[in-house]
């Protein structure tokens, strides 16, 4: 399957930090009458300058991004053109909509990646959570090395995404020695769960 990426540039000064429940809510209610999108559609959240303070500022790099498959992508160029969005109270229009196709790459990062375990609060969440990471590559028949990334403090990058005022738990990760292929099957299928939120959204490191 044929997958492109969608990016819309953004018209407004702010969003909430976390923000990726938040602007997929506003999406199904503003563009997709109430639907949700179907489960091979991958969104990621949005860069921006934080102000550390649960807010960030909007850049001209700004994009909401989407990944769906080819034959998807007239479909979500008209809904979402020109929509604007009410992200608890920050109000961003989506414009300038251009179309790319994922670039291989040996090396994959992901900012968070999320899994429903039951182990989040012990000591062994690390091993547990890379077992399950490593289930899904072979799920995508992928043969790579994936770990999990530190922060800048040094200690495990875990992250964490607000979802209907619960704290959802992940980490942010890194897949090496990725052939072209397999590099970008994991950027179209992305791994674990909440990827209509931003989670398990996977980018070239050439792009940090």
């Amino acid at each position: 399957m044929n997958f492109i990426e969608l990016q819309f540039s953004l018209r407004g000064k702010t969003l909430p930090s976390d923000h990726g429940y938040s602007i997929y809510s506003a999406l199904k209610t503003t563009a997709l009458g109430g639907s949700s999108l179907p489960p091979e559609v991958l969104l990621c959240s949005v860069p921006g300058v934080s102000d550390r303070n649960g807010t960030i500022f909007l850049t001209h790099k700004s994009r909401l991004r989407l990944r769906c498959p080819a034959e998807q992508v007239q479909q979500w160029y008209r809904s979402f053109q020109n929509v604007v969005l009410d992200v608890r109270g920050h109000l961003v229009r989506l414009v300038q909509p251009r179309m790319s196709l994922p670039q291989p790459s040996a090396v994959l990062r992901s900012r968070l990646v999320t899994f429903k375990l039951k182990e989040w609060h012990s000591h062994d969440a690390p091993v547990h959570f890379l077992e399950s990471c490593q289930r899904a590559l072979k799920a995508l028949d992928i043969d790579a090395t994936v770990h999990i990334e530190s922060n800048v403090d040094g200690d495990l990058a875990l992250r964490a995404l607000q979802v209907h005022h619960k704290n959802v738990l992940g980490f942010g990760i890194c897949v090496e020695g990725l052939s072209e292929e397999d590099s970008i099957k994991l950027q179209c299928y992305g791994m674990g769960g909440r990827k209509h939120f931003g989670c398990g959204w996977f980018y070239p490191v050439k792009e940090c």
